[in-house]
């Protein structure tokens, strides 16, 4: 999720070169829908990335307290170019698994995806402790 569109475009295409199948959208409340949405289908989103602020829009950090009324296990990558955000500095403390400074490192963004995906534990007590819950194997590849 990002309200850029050039940033859209270049998060998306990585995410797919890294083998992700992508849905994309500009600010929190459309991310919320989506989210929501692909779960009634029976095809949730292994993990969210999410900007931490969007300029009259939902940003990152109200968008994920809507999300884990949704799941409150959900996956989710805090993004941001202001390197100076506290969330950004403690980003475990406000829900997120993981955080990415923008702009993308190929290397960087893969690292974190992977630490994300396969290894990370919920930050808050009640969440599901396996890193796939409902599930025996890894989850398909979906940002």
């Amino acid at each position: 999720m990002d309200d850029e569109a050039s940033i859209i475009a270049m998060a998306k295409l990585l995410l797919q070169r890294l083998g992700f199948e992508v849905e994309v959208a500009r600010d929190g409340a459309e991310t919320v829908k989506k989210f929501a949405a692909a779960r009634t289908a029976g095809e949730p989103f292994d993990l969210v990335v999410l900007d931490l602020t969007v300029p009259g829009g939902m940003g990152g950090s109200e968008a994920l307290e809507q999300l884990r009324l949704i799941d409150p296990g959900v996956k989710a990558i805090v993004s941001s170019g202001y390197s100076s955000d506290p969330v950004l500095a403690n980003y475990r403390a406000y829900g997120f698994r993981g955080m990415v400074a923008k702009p993308y490192k190929v290397d960087d963004f893969a690292r974190v995806l992977r630490t994300v995906l396969v290894g990370s534990r919920s930050p808050f007590p009640g969440a599901s402790r396996h890193p796939f819950p409902g599930a025996s194997r890894p989850p398909e590849k979906k940002a």
